[in-house]
């Protein structure tokens, strides 16, 4: 009976054992299945040019992207018809997505895997009847929203025609009036560069420019080791300014998640410390990344500050972009603060050293201290421009300045007629007779509302879908963990039954010595 009772015992644990690796495996059904696959190929493929979407990032990766339109193609990994398409979509959207993109901005193209449980309702939002279904929108619409397949005021419309790159392309032109082509190369037939600068509007895509500037900077800053014991002060304080007024929310709550730790990271009391526990610990502390703008930025590419050639523009167009942002933004309290902060913020972390030390000159010109935002706007706006009228004659007798945007003074009559005290007067004469009021005015307003438009545009647009928007990823994760309740439940189950089990055993075996006690044979008395 003992053999018995100890192979029943090992037998049910067996089966309890078996029960909670089925139900790991239930909770992530294909996490064994992947590793077996990442083995066997060597650590997966390459990453591909369309984004991965699914239930938990849809809405928002569609709200932050700085693309004026989005594809969304929703398919299924077990589809050979999706399978075969694939090279067909990434052809088209490595024109339009990540770094090396021939026509960045443009639009997003994306991807949603309708056989994974967890899209199973995201995927019904927009009544999926086959695979693979493409739609066409402003990102904005997408969040939150859905198409029904009637609704003729939907922004969001499928794609019955892109079941090849070639004709995908087609569509895209024709929806565009477009000419894209897989034979552009960058910087060629870009739509970025059609835009014009002269219209105010085109700021508003600038706000993208002054995160990557933003994010760049302090890469940079990062990468060449440059928080040292005589700058971190300048780096807090302007990481400070850019908590308070730095035009995106995303820089703005990454300044204030670093700042938090900031002490912890890089702590003050290596200021005492020997060169060599100094290096060691700047290796141990922010030398790494910031990500100071978020984990999507920097993103790459440019949008208005984008120039016709790959070494024109860009970084340093952004960064004037943040500080002309940062300086309409502060109090009259704050004006001298802004300036000095500024001014020692490019002297000690831009690594240009030419245009530090120009930068460094024109800031200790100024002997009256600032009293207003209206001093620090106008001053910051004045050294741009006297940058501007130094380097447009560099560059013109060195032929290295950007053809399609040369350097002028700023704004043109275009952009601000009334900046202009005599009608009889623009940017190109020699004297400009300024009506400061009203540049201070325009400046205000372009780096100020047009900036930040774009994003309160898309915030309005997701209110009102979210008004509307049912709870969707809440049901679609309870869904998905439902595969959890029952592997779970059966292992208590078992559980308990196993206590039973063993409780009923030992009575039963405690019965049996009594019995075989109170029925032991006497033993004969010997007479």
């Amino acid at each position: 009976m003992s053999s018995v009772f100890k192979l029943l015992t090992l037998l049910l644990w067996s089966f309890m054992s078996l029960s909670l690796i089925s139900s790991a495996l239930l909770i992530n059904p294909a996490a064994g299945s992947r590793s077996l696959l990442r083995a066997i190929n060597g650590g997966g493929d390459q990453p591909d040019f369309a984004v991965d979407l699914n239930v938990t990032n849809f809405d928002a990766v569609l709200k932050d992207t700085p693309a004026t339109y989005a594809i969304v193609e929703f398919f299924a990994h077990w589809c050979p018809a999706c399978r075969n398409y694939k090279p067909q979509y990434e052809k088209v959207a490595r024109l339009f997505n990540g770094a090396n993109a021939i026509h960045p901005g443009v639009i997003l193209m994306t991807r949603v895997d309708c056989a994974n449980k967890v899209n199973i309702n995201l995927c019904d939002k927009f009544s999926i009847s086959h695979y693979p279904s493409l739609f066409w929108g402003p990102p904005s619409k997408f969040v939150g929203g859905g198409w029904d397949g009637k609704s003729e005021k939907s922004e969001i419309h499928p794609i019955d025609d892109g079941r090849t790159a070639d004709r995908l392309l087609k569509w895209i032109n024709t929806r565009l009036g477009s000419s894209y082509s897989f034979e552009d190369e960058k910087y060629k037939n870009d739509a970025l560069l059609q835009s014009n600068v002269s219209d105010p509007g085109q700021i508003a895509r600038a706000v993208y420019d002054v995160e990557e500037s933003t994010s760049v900077a302090f890469d940079i800053i990062m990468e060449h080791k440059m928080i040292k014991p005589d700058t971190r002060a300048t780096l807090i304080k302007f990481m400070q300014l850019m908590v308070a007024h730095h035009p995106s929310r995303r820089c703005r709550m990454g300044s204030a998640d670093i700042l938090v730790s900031f002490d912890d990271l890089y702590p003050s009391r290596m200021w005492s410390a020997s060169k060599h526990e100094y290096e060691n610990g700047t290796r141990h502390g922010l030398q790494g990344k910031f990500n100071i703008c978020g984990k999507e930025v920097p993103r790459g590419y440019w949008m208005f500050c984008r120039g016709s050639k790959n070494d024109t523009r860009g970084f340093s167009c952004g960064l004037w972009v943040l500080l002309h942002s940062l300086s309409v933004r502060v109090e009259d309290g704050e004006s001298q603060m802004a300036f000095t902060t500024t001014c020692d913020f490019i002297h000690q972390f831009f690594i240009c050293e030419e245009c530090r030390q120009h930068f460094h000159s024109m800031c200790s010109r100024v002997s009256t201290p600032f009293s207003s935002t209206r001093d620090f706007v106008l001053w910051l706006w004045t050294t741009h421009n006297e940058v501007n009228k130094r380097l447009k004659k560099e560059e013109a007798s060195l032929e290295t300045g950007d053809p399609k945007f040369p350097k002028a003074i700023w704004p043109s009559k275009r952009l601000c007629p009334t900046c202009y005290a005599s009608q009889n007067q623009n940017e190109e004469s020699s004297s400009i007779d300024w009506d400061l009021d009203e540049v201070f005015k325009f400046l205000g307003n372009y780096y100020g509302k047009t900036l930040v438009s774009l994003y309160k545009e898309k915030d309005k647009e997701i209110l009102s879908h979210t008004q509307k928007k049912t709870n969707a990823v809440s049901e679609d994760m309870i869904q998905s963990t439902n595969a959890l309740v029952v592997p779970v439940g059966a292992a208590l189950a078992i559980a308990v039954a196993s206590c039973l089990f063993g409780a009923l055993a030992c009575f039963w075996r405690s019965q049996q010595k009594n019995r075989k006690y109170f029925h032991k044979p006497q033993l004969l008395k010997i007479v």
